[in-house]
């Protein structure tokens, strides 16, 4: 991750709406497994994703995280669920973790998590989360998540490698030079049922040397590995009665240790983390304050640090760079266009959020993102409409940006 040097570079953060062709495809893999026309189909798909970024003003694509399995439309988990098919050491579950009944208790320093129905957001707006017409989880399908049985080993590299070959592929063939690819970070890939690990820790440990595989296999391809960790915030809101900062701080002690051991001999400029509080759209009124968090995730070792900063619950909390100092030579990518919304953000806002950004950590320092993956999420029209107003959004600021530093020269 380059410093900017002439314009405000434009990212987003993963996830990007599937063609139906490829959610069709996706759920005829899971019964017949991956056959050519799959193959032809997936490497087609990324070079029309990566030239529509290209065409948007994206500076830094991915592949749409279309290597993932989806097969819905809607679907919140894909960015996680997507490891089971590429981790050893597991078997099928006894259901959907989003309808799990069971609660867990933690206590003062003795962290646990509990289920999803138990999150405190959750119980405070039962009714929301439980309509199916609430717009909360309209649409989405039950995913039966398996727990771990064996020693977790790392079973991925043919599928890793294609996701490198297709991505690497379709940059050449656009003439874009930087891509990424997102991966499981340690922390959030050991947020699955145990029932071989004797603590969490020993669980998140073996999570981190297995995913360390996929990491490598990225980096080596010549492309950017993205951590994505939303258990680093979005923990905070699982664990029940609310614990005090200090205690969740220790708790996620390990999981930055972890991530730092599996990063180990990575450069850093090759290595991006995204930071969320959950992508479901939800009232996210029991989301930790980023400012708890933010030296916590400062430790991790990234060249640049994706958050959510653009929807109503985050985006004040810009003011953090106030007091935060931002290590030399690594840059922040903030989200300053939404997923948790159908509306369009006008170019001009998307510009002013940047902007503020840049006057705290220098213009050189911000990539323009979004909050999370908007595959999934939105509409695949509206999705490419924020694609679009990032890009816009960002030009504007680039402009008023550089045209003031030739000014003040």
């Amino acid at each position: 991750m380059t410093l900017n040097t002439d314009h405000i570079r434009v990212t987003h953060t993963g996830s990007l709406p599937r063609t139906p062709e490829l959610l069709a495809a996706n759920a005829a893999r899971q019964a017949n497994g991956i056959t050519d026309e799959f193959r032809e189909l997936l490497e087609a798909s990324v070079v029309d994703i990566v030239a529509r970024q290209k065409a948007v003003g994206i500076d830094i694509p991915n592949d749409g995280e279309y290597g993932h399995e989806m097969s819905n439309d809607v679907d919140y988990g894909a960015w996680w669920n997507y490891s089971f098919s590429r981790l050893g050491g597991l078997q099928p579950g006894d259901g959907d973790r989003w309808a799990d009944p069971e609660v867990h208790r933690s206590s003062p320093g003795n962290i646990v998590l509990t289920s999803f129905p138990d999150r405190r957001d959750w119980s405070r707006f039962r009714e929301a989360y439980t309509d199916p017409n609430g717009g909360v989880l309209t649409g989405r399908k039950p995913v039966i998540q398996p727990k771990v049985v064996a020693p977790l080993t790392y079973t991925g590299h043919d599928l890793v490698r294609s996701d490198v070959t297709n991505l690497t592929t379709a940059l050449a063939k656009a003439g874009v030079q930087d891509g990424f690819l997102a991966s499981l970070s340690p922390g959030s890939c050991a947020r699955i049922g145990n029932a071989y690990y004797k603590t969490p820790e020993q669980l998140v440990w073996a999570s981190a040397e297995a995913m360390r595989e996929e990491y490598l296999a990225i980096v080596d391809g010549g492309l950017t590995v993205q951590l994505d960790d939303p258990s680093l915030a979005e923990s905070w809101d699982q664990v029940n009665p609310e614990p005090t900062v200090e205690d969740y701080l220790d708790f996620l002690k390990v999981r930055v240790e972890a991530t730092n051991w599996a990063l180990r001999g990575i450069p850093e400029e090759k290595v991006r983390l995204h930071v969320c509080w959950g992508s479901w759209h939800g009232p996210h009124t029991t989301d930790i304050p980023f400012a708890d968090i933010v030296d916590t995730v400062l430790q991790i070792n990234a060249g640049a640090y994706s958050f959510e900063a653009g929807n109503v619950r985050h985006e004040h909390e810009w003011r953090v760079w106030e007091d935060t100092v931002l290590p030399d030579g690594k840059s922040i990518i903030p989200g300053v266009v939404s997923h948790a919304t159908n509306v369009i953000e006008h170019p001009e806002l998307v510009a002013d959020r940047i902007e503020r950004f840049a006057s705290l950590v220098g213009r050189e320092r911000v990539i323009a993102s979004t909050d999370c993956g908007l595959g999934g999420r939105v509409h695949p029209q509206i999705a490419a409409a924020k694609l679009e107003a990032l890009g816009q959004g960002a030009a504007l600021a680039s402009k008023r940006l550089w045209k003031t530093a030739d000014v003040l020269v």
